[in-house]
């Protein structure tokens, strides 16, 4: 059985949040290096894409926020049947962990403690957090800021059996092409397909 601290978990989750609000990842600048690459110059799309990437470098070499939406704390979880945490219960730890950061980093803190009354929690909690329990010894954390302009356009549908590849396809399509820069582009378009109302939405 491996022992691991609530401490050690809530520092390598200070050093998740910063290294996504400040470091755009080496797959996204490559991807967009390379859209920019085929739009025409002098055309909008290619200088929009151009200054992406600058804010990219800016952002990382003045530890600024790539963005002004610092997001949802999301954290999916792989927790390791054989793993036991000490000193502090998991999802507390998480919480306290945020609150730290979006303090320490000067990160724009947007999380409501309720929906209809609408008042700000002031520390950006609480985190989404999923957790799944895996085979072994090992606790794996993904973190994810995530935009108030995807989760806004993001869109689910019951499709019936007969809708197919082709609903399928034609939903995504449309879902995208209706949400126009809303959400922020360029973006990645995740697709979750099958299981349950809830299930699909997490895949």
């Amino acid at each position: 059985m491996k022992i691991i601290n609530i401490e050690t978990i809530k520092t390598e989750i200070c050093k998740l949040i910063e290294q996504a609000s400040f470091n755009l990842g080496a797959r996204e600048i490559k991807a967009i290096s390379q859209a920019r690459d085929i739009e025409d110059d002098g055309s909008t799309a290619k200088a929009i894409l151009g200054r992406v990437l600058e804010n990219a470098e800016i952002a990382k070499l003045e530890h600024r926020p790539l963005c002004q939406d610092t997001g949802f704390a999301v954290f999916f979880l792989e927790v390791g049947q054989d793993v036991h945490i000490v000193g502090g219960e998991l999802e507390s730890g998480i919480n306290d962990a945020v609150a730290e950061s979006y303090k320490k980093f000067f990160l724009r803190k947007s999380i409501l403690g309720h929906p209809i009354t609408r008042k700000n929690t002031g520390n950006n909690t609480p985190a989404v957090i999923h957790i799944d329990i895996v085979k072994g010894e090992q606790l794996k954390i993904v973190f994810d800021a995530k935009g108030g302009g995807c989760e806004n356009m993001s869109k689910l549908a019951m499709l019936p059996p007969s809708a197919g590849i082709e609903g399928v396809i034609d939903f995504v399509v449309n879902s995208v092409v209706d949400a126009g820069g809303n959400p922020c582009p360029p973006v990645i378009v995740g697709v979750g397909l099958g299981g349950t109302f809830e299930k699909s939405a997490i895949l």
